[in-house]
């Protein structure tokens, strides 16, 4: 079998941020990374699973709803994936920072969190999935799209 490309890049050196892990014709899958690689400890799945339904909830309900095709966990828990189609990099970049900052202050009721909703809806922590959120701040502050391409 062949090789998927994200196992070829050399998580070694992967430092947290934003890149951009494919480009399928109109459709961009970023690499949300909020761990080094087999340096930092991986999120906890409850503050995951908060992260993502609020991000999610998030660039769903914003005026790019219509670009948004997926954003979810990685399955070693040291970053998300984000897919859009057809929404231009600066923009994707700044939803995100948005919906990172709507994560940090958000306070209230986890949307979709029930057990109709959620296969999973007793695994929730708002309060790391806070602190998660107030870490990629951080690190997206200044993210542009001169950054978005792996380091080598």
């Amino acid at each position: 079998m062949e090789k998927i490309s994200s196992f070829e890049i050399d998580h070694r050196k992967l430092p947290c941020g934003m890149y951009i892990s494919r480009e399928d014709g109109d459709i961009i899958t970023y690499d949300i990374r909020t761990r080094r690689p087999n340096v930092e400890d991986v999120m906890q799945n409850g503050a995951i699973h908060t992260v993502e339904h609020l991000v999610a909830t998030y660039v769903r309900n914003s005026k790019y709803k219509d670009n948004i095709i997926y954003f979810g966990p990685m399955g070693c828990r040291t970053g998300f994936y984000f897919l859009t189609r057809g929404l231009e990099h600066k923009n994707a970049i700044n939803l995100i920072k948005e919906a990172f900052s709507f994560t940090a202050s958000f306070n209230g009721e986890i949307p979709g969190v029930s057990e109709a909703e959620c296969g999973n809806y007793k695994e929730h922590d708002l309060e790391n999935a806070k602190k998660e959120a107030q870490k990629m701040i951080r690190i997206l502050e200044k993210w542009d799209t001169a950054l978005l391409n792996y380091p080598d």
